[in-house]
């Protein structure tokens, strides 16, 4: 097997992506370089030890061996990477012999290496820690060997790197600075609980949000989370204030000094103006839906008429295969009278951003079948309940995507989870089903009287994002 091909192997066994010494001495000494000597440095998903041996290059030589007995200890799974950071702690001087003192091989994620910690220094934990998505490791036959990590006490977590968080956290880690994915402040359902147990403990001291590529395997967007446990070691239910800087390239003008107030009641997610706005709309019928045309409703509903529809379960050769299904005539009938299917995941492309779209122009079916398993990042089809003219399905598309688009503009798209960088115009995002179902749930078509009615399709006709906006704030003051 070639480096390259391990490597891959590596990072879809272990969700290891490594860091750079450049990442470190750019962004993260530049925070600690007053300090060095009052810390034993640690970390516990070291890879090569960049992170931290990188400190060594700002020791004086003939002080460094000591040093790094005092203030460094690193940890990794991977027999490879403890030979590396072996190598590497040579090249700033240290014998191999003491290296291998401090160097560790162990699963910190599996057994916290409390041991190997003890030190007359309070500990600064500075990792990228591993992250891979449980869904992924839950049907994934590489690492399908960790979902024991997600019982227990780690119930309901949802990403490798979220455990090491908490990890820290049972332990009582003061100061920590992480490297992980922008969906930790940015996520609904992906990170609701982390923030919700791991934000009474801790604070933000600063961040690092980037919008550009700084892994070169990966195509998660990241973020460095300077974080500092909060006094007295009580859980405290308080908001969380700090400033970030969004980097969106490489270019030192390309960045954003940014505010940010998290609180307990939005679950600390970044970019609240989303659920602000749906707090604010007021409909008196909002409408009713339902996601999904499942395989055992189609069973249950046979008969003589003949449906094509796409199997969201089956995609292959960058198409979902179409198939012909036979259904009685009620069913056909609901199936015809929901044109519409929900975007959940950007594709990088102007014309393939989240929100709704109709079944036959994308597809050229008259209906989503969902065979297996129901993936949120597939094309889900929209039932409503009560029923909603053709007519008006068509206002209810053009009002999501122009509001949409309103939303994107005035929050920088943080109401939404970053999904994957990619080298299209825009950062891509996930849009969750059940924000599709809030801003559905503001159309306000029946609460208009006519003439308001008339001033609202010309709005949505011309496309005017101004004007939807004034008109939609109006209504709720």
């Amino acid at each position: 097997m070639s480096n390259l091909e391990q490597d891959h192997k590596n990072r879809r066994h272990f969700g290891q992506h490594f860091t750079s010494i450049d990442i470190f001495q750019q962004y993260i000494f530049p925070e600690i370089e007053e300090r060095l000597w009052d810390f034993l440095w640690v970390d516990l998903f070291a890879g090569s030890g960049n992170l931290v041996l990188s400190i060594l290059e700002y020791i004086p030589l003939e002080q460094r061996i000591p040093f790094f007995q005092d203030h460094i200890r690193l940890f990794d799974i991977q027999d490879h990477c403890i030979h590396e950071a072996i190598e590497n702690a040579q090249k700033y001087g240290i014998p191999p012999d003491i290296a291998k003192e401090n160097i560790f091989q162990h699963d910190s994620l599996q057994n916290y290496p409390t041991e190997q910690l003890t030190s007359t220094f309070p500990i600064f934990h500075i990792t990228n820690p591993p992250y891979l998505y449980v869904g992924y490791i839950m049907k994934t036959p590489e690492t399908v060997h960790l979902r024991h990590l997600f019982t227990e006490k780690n119930a309901g977590y949802q990403d490798l790197y979220q455990l090491a968080m908490m990890n820290d956290l049972r332990k009582g880690i003061t100061k920590m600075i992480y490297i992980i994915p922008s969906n930790f402040l940015f996520g609904n359902s992906v990170s609701n609980k982390i923030r919700r147990d791991f934000f009474p403990y801790y604070d933000i001291k600063h961040a690092l949000i980037f919008e550009s590529k700084i892994f070169e395997n990966t195509g998660t967007n990241v973020m460095i989370n300077f974080f500092e446990r909060k006094p007295n070691d009580l859980p405290k239910i308080t908001p969380i204030e700090f400033q970030a800087i969004k980097i969106r390239s490489k270019n030192p003008s390309d960045r954003e000094k940014k505010n940010y107030y998290l609180t307990a009641e939005q679950n600390y997610k970044a970019g609240n103006e989303f659920e602000e706005f749906i707090q604010n709309v007021h409909v008196t019928n909002p409408l009713g839906l339902k996601y999904y045309l499942k395989l055992a409703e189609v069973e249950e509903n046979e008969g003589n008429i003949s449906l094509s529809v796409i199997d969201a379960n089956d995609f292959q050769k960058a198409a979902y295969q179409k198939r012909i299904i036979h259904v009685n005539s009620k069913l056909a009938a609901k199936i015809r009278a929901n044109p519409l299917w929900v975007r959940t995941v950007d594709t990088g492309t102007p014309n393939g951003r989240v929100g709704l779209y109709r079944i036959s122009e994308s597809f050229d079916v008259e209906g989503i079948l969902v065979t297996k398993a129901t993936y949120r990042t597939n094309p889900i089809q929209i039932f409503f309940d009560p029923p909603l003219s053709l007519e008006n399905q068509s206002l209810l598309l053009e009002y999501v995507n122009l509001m949409l688009e309103i939303l994107r503009k005035r929050t920088d798209s943080e109401f939404m989870t970053t999904y994957k960088f990619s080298s299209s115009h825009y950062t891509r995002k996930y849009f969750g089903l059940s924000q599709a179902r809030k801003l559905i749930k503001t159309f306000p078509l029946d609460d208009l009287i006519e003439t308001e009615q008339t001033i609202f399709r010309k709005i949505l006709d011309d496309k005017n994002e101004s004007q939807l906006w004034e008109f939609i704030n109006n209504r709720n003051q």
